[in-house]
């Protein structure tokens, strides 16, 4: 008689055995990343990798695009212009994975037990943005903020925009 099968096990990733990845369409903007296996809780699912630029240089590159692959780490004003997985993973105000900085490496890492063929998010909490540009969010999410700006982010920008009133007043 077979024994019976259990649910299938969490596998504990790391760079070195990351879980099976797939790009494909999403709901939430164009291409998504999706996994094919389950993840558990705390995993290092990839690492956000690509030339790094300084902040300067990626907004002369890109100033004007609507999509950009971009990352902002660290202190110096750096920014990863994103060539990996690890870019197709887009924003959720209900996210399921997080960025961990370390050592100027940002690596996305699991919030909690990932099920194989769910879409791996996580917020993006933009910042330092021109009053001008719109981040307009299309998660889905039943706590969906409406952006993808951090709170931090519109709380200066809410500011910003109240000192500019007072001043044409």
């Amino acid at each position: 008689m077979p024994r019976p099968q259990g649910p299938p096990k969490l596998k504990r990733t790391g760079l070195r055995n990351p879980p099976r990845l797939l790009i494909r369409s999403s709901d939430i903007h164009a291409a998504g990343c999706y996994t094919l296996d389950p993840i558990a809780k705390n995993s290092i699912i990839a690492e956000y990798d690509g030339p790094r630029i300084p902040k300067k240089v990626a907004d002369e590159r890109y100033g004007g695009r609507p999509v950009t692959y971009l990352f902002g780490f660290g202190d110096k004003g750096e920014v990863i212009d994103g060539f990996s997985t690890a870019m197709f993973l887009n924003h959720s105000c209900d996210a399921n994975c997080e960025t961990e900085e370390r050592e100027e490496r940002i690596f996305i890492r699991a919030l909690r037990d990932i099920a194989q063929d769910e879409e791996l998010v996580y917020d993006y909490h933009l910042y330092d943005s021109d009053l001008s540009e719109e981040a307009p969010c299309y998660c889905g999410a039943a706590a969906c903020r409406g952006t993808m700006y951090s709170e931090a982010e519109l709380l200066r920008r809410a500011k910003l925009l109240k000192r500019e009133r007072a001043r044409s007043h």
